[in-house]
């Protein structure tokens, strides 16, 4: 499975594209199926649950077999090399995250959503306050089952973020990354991206993102891999200010317009 001319041009764009069913439904149910087994059978996993720390659930699954499967026996592999161009995605994929949302509480209104980026240290998340560190190209999230509306736990996206980061970062220098993610004015407002059962979305690393809350009746089921370039170790931080130099597939298909333009 191959993504089109357009498709490529929306990545480019907005930092994101959505592919509809990419996984089949019985892989979906399988995975399904292996987390709810998780959470009913071995819980949160010594989770806080007063800061609903909802990542900590299911982590037994996080690069098992059944979850590894939905993205290196699937089409996740040829449609993300569309992108990074052929035999540059490093593979097999080696890890991924299962990551649940659970309902808020009944009748509270939830908070509007909140992004990052990836790759900045606070000191609580593996990394050291005022680290950063570039280490992966794309994001692959798939959902396990539906989520047909926003406010239900969505993997939300700020589109055109990392085209305006790009510029910011050659503008200003990569050390204001020390102090996280920069709080400046983004050129669109979020969205929460809705979808169903074995949709696949491939995300720019740059882009900024987040869980949106959960004020749905329903848990959130989701994966999410973070993918790399072969050479993405070597290139290192200068992918945040030359953001499509692991993307040859993406720029083949900008340069053209331009020539034809």
């Amino acid at each position: 499975m191959q993504l089109t001319t357009e498709q490529k041009r929306e990545f480019y764009d907005r930092g994101y594209i959505i592919i509809p069913g990419a996984i089949s439904k019985a892989m979906i149910d399988t995975a399904r199926q292996a987390v709810n087994h998780s959470i009913g059978s071995l819980g949160p996993n010594g989770e806080d649950m007063s800061k609903n720390r909802a990542a900590q659930f299911c982590r037994d699954l996080n690069g098992s077999p059944v979850i590894m499967d939905l993205y290196n026996n699937s089409p996740v592999i040829s449609l993300t090399e569309s992108l990074m161009g052929e035999g540059n995605l490093k593979t097999p994929i080696g890890g991924a995250q299962v990551a649940p949302r659970f309902p808020t509480v009944i009748g509270e209104t939830p908070p509007e959503p909140r992004g990052h980026l990836d790759g900045m240290g606070n000191g609580k998340n593996g990394m050291e306050k005022g680290v950063y560190r570039r280490g992966f190209t794309c994001f692959a999230v798939i959902y396990l089952a539906d989520v047909p509306e926003p406010y239900s736990g969505n993997y939300t996206v700020w589109p055109g973020s990392h085209r305006f980061f790009e510029d910011y970062l050659n503008r200003e220098g990569l050390e204001v990354l020390a102090d996280g993610t920069p709080r400046v004015d983004l050129p669109e407002d979020p969205v929460m991206l809705t979808g169903h059962a074995g949709d696949l979305i491939l995300a720019h690393h740059q882009i900024i993102h987040g869980p949106c809350p959960n004020a749905s009746s329903n848990i959130r089921y989701a994966t999410i891999a973070r993918l790399r370039h072969v050479d993405c170790e070597e290139n290192g931080n200068d992918g945040f200010t030359d953001i499509w130099r692991e993307f040859p597939g993406v720029r083949e298909v900008v340069e053209e317009e331009t020539v034809a333009a």
